[in-house]
């Protein structure tokens, strides 16, 4: 059953019988339209893929093979047709040419649009600053946007104004060619004072905010180096640098709380937050350092995000 047109459109099923066996994104086209939904096979896979449709509570691959009396629940956003406006959002520039620029993003900021965040994001912010002058191929949602921060995470970030600054820097990115160091303060004392982590981060099979480490072939991987800078045994925290060799959603803090069982303060998503002995206000992880090569010049640049005051007493 559907939703209000203004909404996102839900859909409940059951799997009959005569569909037993069946490909998941072969049956639920049919049933879809059979619910008064038509869309295509490819629409179903991504949202197979994104998680928008779930089987027995389950996110599962699109060839997957679906039961009689299995339940179906596929959730379908609205396509959005406003057209993206430029918000007067204080930004703190840290550097700005005609292909680029680089900011201080403050924690709570969304970094783009999207479900529950229409407006006052980065985006939003960055289109007023820069007179609409960013590039549009990261999507129409998302223009300028190379890499992300989570809406916690304060710190560096890039966004292209140029068509060859996005494409050198996604290179970059993707290639691993530039320079991310972190600075996090955890809930707990790493046994070693530094170290490699290693391992494949996926979507978390149960709850669909959260990524997990994953076995592969699931997931991608994901690579974080660790030191400890200062830790307070009495208080149990550790102040941690960490530089990650790859970009995957919320990399560090899954990493912190899953392999080294040192879940960052005041992360709502991976942490017992009312728990923890030390209370904060904020996510504490800063992306302090960035690096890359100018896409035009070539010159290597460093950029350096100001220590936020939140982390003054741990560092």
């Amino acid at each position: 059953m559907g939703n209000e047109r203004d909404g996102p459109a839900e859909y409940r099923l059951v799997v009959p019988a005569s569909a037993s066996g069946e490909r998941f994104d072969r049956y639920l086209p049919t049933a879809l339209a059979t619910a008064g939904c038509e869309i295509s096979r490819a629409i179903v896979q991504e949202l197979i893929k994104s998680g928008g449709a779930l089987l027995s509570g389950r996110q599962v691959k699109p060839s997957h093979s679906v039961a009689a009396g299995d339940e179906v629940f596929v959730r379908i956003e609205p396509e959005r047709s406003a057209q993206l406006l430029g918000e007067e959002i204080p930004l703190s520039i840290l550097f700005e040419d005609d292909d680029l620029i680089v900011i201080d993003k403050a924690p709570g900021l969304v970094v783009h649009p999207g479900s529950g965040n229409p407006d006052g994001t980065l985006v939003n912010a960055l289109l007023y600053h820069c007179r609409g002058k960013l590039c549009a191929l990261a999507g129409e949602d998302r223009p300028g946007i190379v890499h992300r921060l989570d809406k916690e995470t304060s710190g560096c970030l890039v966004a292209a104004k140029s068509e060859a600054a996005y494409h050198s820097l996604v290179a970059q990115f993707s290639g691993r060619e530039t320079e991310k160091e972190y600075l996090a303060v955890t809930e707990g004392i790493p046994a070693r004072d530094e170290g490699t982590i290693e391992t494949n981060i996926g979507r978390h099979p149960v709850n669909r905010q959260k990524m997990a480490v994953v076995s592969a072939p699931a997931g991608k991987e994901a690579i974080t180096d660790y030191r400890v800078l200062r830790f307070e045994a009495r208080e149990n925290w550790a102040a941690l640098q960490c530089i990650i060799h790859t970009g995957r959603t919320h990399q560090i803090r899954v990493h912190l709380k899953e392999v080294l069982r040192c879940p960052i303060l005041g992360d709502t998503i991976y942490a017992q937050v009312p728990r923890q002995k030390v209370k904060v206000d904020r996510l504490m992880l800063h992306a302090r350092h960035l690096a890359f090569k100018h896409p035009l010049t070539g010159e290597r640049l460093h950029f350096e995000a100001p220590l936020p005051e939140a982390f003054r007493s741990f560092v």
